[in-house]
Parts: structure tokens; C-alpha cells; sequence
């Protein structure tokens, strides 16, 4: 059987996931249909989970350039969030889709990773033993075996629609124009987003200033057909509607179409092909949601794909990445919608509005939006085995970023989860060992440190992803979460 990925699809989702499918080992391919990348950012931010998850891989620095900027606020539904006070500056980085391809593509290649641009999959078959991918290169048809497909090929994924997963929802029921316009020199325009009657619309500088993305969505403007251009004309008559008042603008760089479209996949796998990103979830994009939803499924897909793939994964492991990502999907899509909910018909709204801005003030309202909008909320459901009593409140959590003291000197946890390994800590002050892991050693790290006070356990179990698999030293529920999410302990290195 092969022991290779086969990815569809090059954006920022496929390309996550190859590299981290490569930092384990895996032989992975990429095909995309495009020969070249299309320099498109229909994507323009990366959120504070995907900063904290590229900061977890030691990569968030090639998503800084001197042109990227952090957004002065996040929003829900044109309802301003107040950003937390302290370090995050970098709360949501203003990073064109384009800038993120190209640095996760150069992370990818560099861990050995092949990205077939000019090549499509045209069709596959799967069994038991593997997948069978049809593509079309510029040479013609030939046939690459795999032991998994994964779709992160857009939101009219052809893989799902050959693997006959179901894409149920509602189509678009208005639609919007987005434009990126180069700014005049010594011109400079505010981040601003203001809703009208017939729709609202938003001015992002991007580009350190350089650029300004325009964005406008109508209620009750009927969209053009598909096979219509989109045109600078129609981006100002767009804006006029909108806003009463045509803007001056000499250049776009880029333009298109959105609508908001709704749809969740019935299942994000079926036997040996699984879905991730946009192939699996579609929403109106408001937010930037879409995105960094999409690298987050990466990110949990990875590991566990890899594990499969070298026949170390526990039974269930890989039906996990769907236990645990699809109700994140799911969440997305409907607070997208609700989003929408807030905005139009305005007339009618107006007084939910009116209620919902004092609700906003309430800081465990503003904490509860913003953690939703940005994935910062998300915490998987982690099994634990009978008896265990009560979760712990780390247990399913991103592992903080922490500066921990170990008798080798300070160490940052987050860095110790560079090389995609999963890692036990154990906060002792010297009195204690800790737990035996020696069966896991292939796959596991062990970091001894002094206890902290963000901590309040002596032993924590962090998974690949970062997310807290236990946070106990308890045998029975330590072994339980060793051998759920790392397998059988080797039989070369003993059980725990």
C-alpha cells in the first residue's frame, strides 16, 4: 500500500496540511489545477488562534513583513469588540491570502514537500487498501496511488462532490463586490465599516497603507450572472447604492464577487478521503472567518493523518478530526448567519440592534463574541475513562504560551512544540518524577519544569496541536489519554 498524501488543492488549507503531514514524514504531493499562483486575497487576515498555531510550528515570523499591520478591532454583526489589554498586539494581522500562501508553500517545500502546480484531479477510486487519484498534468492523464485523498479544493470541491458527500444549506440569497485599490500617494484613509439600509460596506487599508480593500454587500441588489466580468463600474455603482456617493478611485488591482452561500458537509471523511477547509464549510465572509477555519482543520487533520498513514494511530483517531472540527464548521456557519441576522432589514432590526450594542458593553459578552469569531473559544471534547471525575477546566484548551523554568534554564513552551510532537509536562519542585512514558518516546517529548501558576496541575498531556489531552497524572487516565491520542506504547520501548 502507499504510504502518500494526496492533497487537492494549493491554498492556504493544502498547504498547512502538507507541511504538517511533512514535519511527520510523510510523503505528500499537492495538486493543484492553477499553473501558477493567482496573487488573489480573497482572504486578508490571519486571526489570533492562527497566529498562536504558526507561532506552535516557529513560522509566524514569515507571515510579518514591513507592509503587515495588526486591525485596530474586530467586530460581530458591525458591533465593535474590545481587543484583550496586554501583549497580543498582533491580535489579528492584516495578511493578504496571497502573502499566506506563498509563505506557507515555502515552508511546505521546504520540508520536502511536492506541489504539482498545472495538475488536476480529474477522478479516484478508493478501497480498503488505499486511493487510486486520476490527475491531468501538462503531459496528460496518469495516475498517482495514495493511502489518503484530502479535498481542500474550494468550495465546489471536486473531491466531495465525487466522494457524493452531501453539501446541504442555502444558496445566496444577496451578494457583495470586493475591490483592492491603490492608494494615491500621500493619501491616507481609517478602517471603517458602516451599515445602510440597502446594505452595508467596509474600507480596509492593506498593505501598510498602500492598498485599500473595498467591500460592499447589497440586500436587494440582484447579482450578475457568473459569465458578467466584474468591472471598477460596477464596484463604484456598488458603493453608490450603498452609501449614497460614488468613490474616486483611479486603479483596482483585483476584483470579485461573494455571496453568502451557507453550507455544511455531511461528513468531513468518507473511508480514505477527507475534507478540510472550504471543501467542507462555506459561509458569507464576514469576519474573515473562512480562512482561519480552514487552517485550524489543517492543523488538526495533520497529526493524525500522519499517524495513520505509519499504522501507529489509534482506533478512532482519525474519525476524531471530524468529531472535533465539524461542530467548529457548523458553529461558524451559523454565527455567520446570525451576523446577517443583525444587519438587514435595517428598519426592522433597528431595535435589536439598540439591545444588542448594551449587550456588547457587558465584557463577558464582548470575551464570548470575540473568542467565537476568532476559533480563541474553541475547546474539543477530550474522552476520558470511567471514574476519571470532572474534566479539568485545561482539559480540551490550546496549551497557553508560557515562559517555564526547568533545571536546564527558562524554556517557552510554545517552543517546544516546534517539531509537531506531542509533549508531556511535568511541573514538579524536584520531589517528584515524572510519569513513565517510555513506550511513547518515538512519537512523545517529556519537559520537566517548576510548577507555574497558570498551571494548576503536576502533569499536562499536550497533543501535536497543542490542544491539552490530560491534565492529570493519575495512571488510569494518563495511559486512557496516552494510548487515545498516541497509540499502542512501542513494544521496543515497554508500556507506560
Amino acid at each position: 500500500m502507499s504510504q502518500r498524501v494526496v492533497i487537492a488543492g494549493a491554498g492556504p488549507t493544502g498547504l498547512l496540511l502538507a507541511a504538517e503531514l511533512r514535519l511527520a514524514g510523510v510523503d505528500t504531493v499537492v495538486l493543484e489545477r492553477l499553473p501558477e499562483p493567482s496573487g488573489e486575497s480573497r482572504g486578508l487576515g490571519l486571526h489570533v488562534r492562527s497566529i498562536e498555531i504558526l507561532n506552535q510550528r516557529g513560522i509566524v515570523d514569515r507571515f510579518r513583513t514591513p507592509e503587515t499591520e495588526a486591525w485596530p478591532a474586530m467586530h460581530f454583526g458591525l458591533f465593535w469588540l474590545k481587543r484583550p489589554e496586554g501583549p497580543k498586539e498582533d491580535y489579528t494581522l492584516a495578511v493578504p491570502q496571497w502573502r499566506t500562501e506563498h509563505a506557507l508553500e515555502g515552508w511546505a517545500r521546504e520540508l520536502g514537500a511536492e506541489i504539482r502546480r498545472g495538475h488536476e484531479l480529474t477522478g479516484f477510486t478508493q478501497d480498503a487498501d488505499g486511493v487510486a487519484v486520476e490527475v491531468t498534468g501538462p503531459d496528460g492523464p496518469y495516475r498517482l496511488d495514495a493511502a489518503y485523498l484530502v479535498g481542500a479544493d474550494g468550495g465546489h470541491s471536486r473531491v466531495r462532490k465525487l466522494a457524493g458527500i452531501g453539501f446541504p444549506g442555502s444558496g445566496s440569497a444577496f451578494y457583495g463586490v470586493l475591490g483592492d485599490v491603490v492608494v494615491r500617494e500621500g493619501e491616507t484613509v481609517a478602517y471603517s465599516a458602516e451599515l445602510h439600509p440597502g446594505g452595508w460596506m467596509a474600507t480596509v487599508p492593506i498593505e501598510n497603507g498602500r492598498k485599500l480593500r473595498l467591500m460592499t454587500t447589497e440586500f436587494d441588489q440582484e447579482r450578475p450572472g457568473d459569465d458578467v466580468p466584474v468591472s471598477d463600474d460596477e464596484l463604484r455603482e456598488a458603493i453608490k447604492r450603498v452609501t449614497g456617493t460614488a468613490p474616486d478611485f483611479e486603479e483596482t488591482t483585483w476584483l470579485s464577487r461573494f455571496g453568502n452561500s451557507t453550507r455544511l458537509a455531511d461528513h468531513y471523511r468518507d473511508g480514505r478521503v477527507l475534507l478540510a477547509g472550504d471543501a467542507a464549510h462555506v459561509h458569507y465572509p464576514i469576519g474573515g472567518q473562512g480562512l482561519n477555519t480552514g487552517l485550524q482543520d489543517a492543523f488538526n487533520l495533520g497529526w493524525k493523518l500522519a499517524a495513520a498513514v505509519q499504522g501507529r494511530a489509534s482506533e478512532g483517531l482519525l474519525d476524531s478530526y471530524e468529531a472535533e472540527r465539524r461542530p467548529v464548521g457548523r458553529r461558524v456557519c451559523v454565527n455567520t448567519q446570525a451576523q446577517v441576522s443583525l444587519l438587514y432589514p435595517l428598519e426592522k432590526i433597528t431595535p435589536l440592534r439598540e439591545i444588542f450594542a448594551e449587550l456588547v458593553k457587558f465584557p463577558e459578552v464582548n470575551d464570548f463574541l470575540l473568542h467565537l469569531v476568532t476559533g480563541v473559544g474553541t475547546r474539543y471534547d477530550i474522552p476520558l475513562p470511567e471514574g476519571a471525575g470532572e474534566p479539568h477546566p485545561l482539559l480540551g484548551l490550546l496549551a497557553p504560551d508560557l515562559e517555564l523554568t526547568t533545571p536546564d534554564g527558562p524554556v517557552n513552551l510554545t517552543e517546544r512544540l516546534h517539531p509537531g510532537r506531542g509533549l508531556l509536562l511535568h511541573l514538579t519542585d524536584g520531589t517528584t518524577q515524572p510519569p513513565d512514558t517510555t513506550g511513547w518516546n518515538d512519537r512523545l517529548d517529556t519537559l520537566t519544569a517548576a510548577p507555574h501558576p497558570d498551571l494548576d496541575t503536576t502533569t499536562l498531556l499536550i497533543r501535536p496541536d497543542g490542544h491539552i489531552a490530560a491534565a492529570t497524572d493519575h495512571p488510569t487516565t494518563l495511559h486512557h489519554a496516552l494510548t487515545t491520542w498516541f497509540g499502542a506504547p512501542s513494544t521496543a520501548g515497554g508500556a507506560a
